[in-house]
């Protein structure tokens, strides 16, 4: 059985991690598929959103999988998909939280760009009860939320339903188990509606407006202007507004 299943709706691709007989377990065999097939859905310009999910409704991921560890099968970073998502990944990605998100599966939809969760669904941080931190993702929750709210997270390991995480901001929607990747296919082709180069770019600039190494954002978004103005797509939505018609974008990735 594969551990990870891609499958293509549209201009969006799906990434299902498929492992339900251990809560969708990520050992180093499904994260390095998961990277794959990201990288895949990165070069092809036909997708123009990506949604990460989980097989079933009892979870979207338990996080690492602890028999792996024990063994000592772990995975390099680099090749890691946490690595891949945090560090620039250029199309939005959204996480159907079909499930509970423990440990690094609430990782995973925190290095998402947009969350959809079901109402059944929590959060959690255990890390500190293995003996290890949630340095992949759940350290930078003072990001996020509240900083006495992020440490009760981390330091108490009790989880965060998924209507306080809509509270909070961590998720988008909360919706019935049901509706979880339909909604989250939803927004994937609403976003695949527009320039995939003013996605790209927007996706860039917001994540950077958060990055204290960067000075002058301002620089930074008129650069990007210029850029996107030099492009193809902004002659395009300005042609196809006049005409009154869909607009027609190039499709290079």
């Amino acid at each position: 059985m594969n551990t990870v299943v891609r499958e293509r709706v549209g201009a969006v691709g799906v990434i299902r991690i498929n492992r339900p007989q251990v809560r969708n377990a990520l050992d180093p065999d499904t994260l390095l598929a998961m990277t794959d097939a990201l990288l895949g859905y990165d070069a092809d310009a036909g997708v123009r959103a990506v949604v990460l999910t989980g097989t079933g409704e009892l979870s979207f991921s338990a996080g690492m999988d602890l028999r792996a560890a024990a063994e000592g099968r772990l995975v390099d970073v680099a090749r890691s998909p946490l690595t891949l998502l945090r560090g620039g990944y250029r199309k939005p990605v959204i996480a159907a939280v079909n499930g509970p998100a423990v440990g690094g599966g609430f990782e995973l939809a925190l290095a998402c760009d947009l969350v959809v969760a079901a109402e059944h669904a929590y959060f959690a941080l255990p890390e500190v009860g293995r003996g290890i931190a949630a340095t992949e993702g759940g350290t930078d929750l003072p990001r996020r939320v509240p900083v006495a709210v992020a440490l009760e997270l981390g330091l108490t390991a009790e989880p965060l339903p998924a209507a306080r995480a809509h509270e909070l901001g961590l998720v988008n929607a909360v919706v019935p188990a049901d509706e979880v990747l339909p909604r989250a296919l939803q927004l994937g082709a609403r976003i695949a509606t527009h320039s995939p180069a003013a996605v790209r770019a927007t996706k860039r600039l917001m994540h950077l407006s958060l990055d204290p190494r960067v000075g002058d954002l301002g620089a930074v978004n008129r650069l990007a202007t210029l850029e996107l103005l030099a492009g193809p797509d902004a002659a395009e939505g300005a042609a196809a507004f006049v005409a009154k018609r869909a607009p027609r974008w190039a499709d290079a990735p």
